[in-house]
């Protein structure tokens, strides 16, 4: 049978907050049973966004990670409610019963993505729904989903199978596979938010221009080439999508007309290794 997916694509969030703000607009002040009871004004973020900046100025970019319930396939929170108090329907979507899980806390610490809030006026563990009451009711996408003005958000009503080639094709992730929860929300570009990348500019000594073209090849150690880039306009390249505190590697710029320059690093996190000067042959 079709069920919910959720797809956030990193390098389209802006960090806009529409989709918290939806949210918060849809379910505070405002019960929907069986679901789910009234967000507070404060402190929940069903959709929470964190943030990470990579390397040193100039060359720095940020990052945005929207996390919500993962409505996970192996969900840790069903597997220590009791009595039901935490279940997941046929279509995918993980809920929290309002009667059942009151005054149930311990609820919270089961989830490893940190996704359920505690409501201390309602004594009461809640999450995302997946706005399931909107779905019931004929619309497409959750709050979140129809509010996001980049498109970073996309709801998926699809058969496994139909999901798995398209996690395949379009090189879909999930966040933290090491927790083995089998998420159903998927990541586009999550490289941008939990790798790292080396950068850096490369000028003519003689000149002192930007030397537009340059070849760019990694090497993992002295041999393995991991990948290749050319120089911008400004003399500028990126390489991304890198292991973070991956150890030693190798960095060779060639230039026509001009010696070939090497220089070695280790690399931790995001790396600027700033201007690269060469010089003539």
């Amino acid at each position: 049978m079709k069920k919910w997916n959720l797809v956030i694509d990193i390098s389209k969030c802006h960090d806009c907050n529409n989709c918290f703000l939806s949210c918060k607009d849809e379910y505070f002040e405002n019960d929907f049973p069986p679901y789910s009871v009234a967000q507070p004004r404060h402190g929940h973020r069903w959709m929470n966004i964190m943030r990470k900046e990579r390397g040193q100025y100039p060359k720095v970019d940020v990052a945005y990670l929207p996390i919500p319930c993962m409505h996970c396939d192996d969900a840790p929170c069903v597997k220590s409610a009791k009595d039901g108090a935490v279940y997941k329907r046929k279509d995918g979507i993980v809920l929290i019963d309002p009667e059942k899980a009151k005054g149930k806390k311990d609820i919270l610490s089961s989830c490893p993505y940190g996704a359920i809030w505690w409501n201390d006026e309602k004594a009461l563990p809640q999450k995302c729904t997946f706005c399931v009451h909107l779905l019931e009711d004929g619309w497409k996408q959750p709050r979140c989903v129809q509010a996001c003005p980049t498109g970073a958000l996309q709801v998926l009503f699809v058969e496994d199978a139909q999901m798995k080639k398209i996690r395949e094709s379009e090189g879909l992730e999930v966040y933290k596979p090491e927790y083995k929860t089998k998420p159903r929300v998927y990541y586009k570009n999550l490289y941008r938010y939990t790798r790292c990348f080396v950068a850096g500019s490369v000028a003519l000594q003689d000149t002192d221009e930007c030397a537009q073209g340059a070849s760019v090849t990694l090497k993992k150690g002295q041999r393995k080439v991991i990948a290749k880039a050319e120089t911008n306009n400004y003399g500028d390249f990126k390489i991304d999508n890198l292991e973070e505190n991956s150890g030693s590697y190798t960095l060779e710029i060639r230039y026509p007309e001009y010696k070939k320059q090497s220089l070695s690093f280790n690399l931790g996190k995001s790396l600027n290794l700033g201007t690269i000067f060469l010089s003539r042959a």
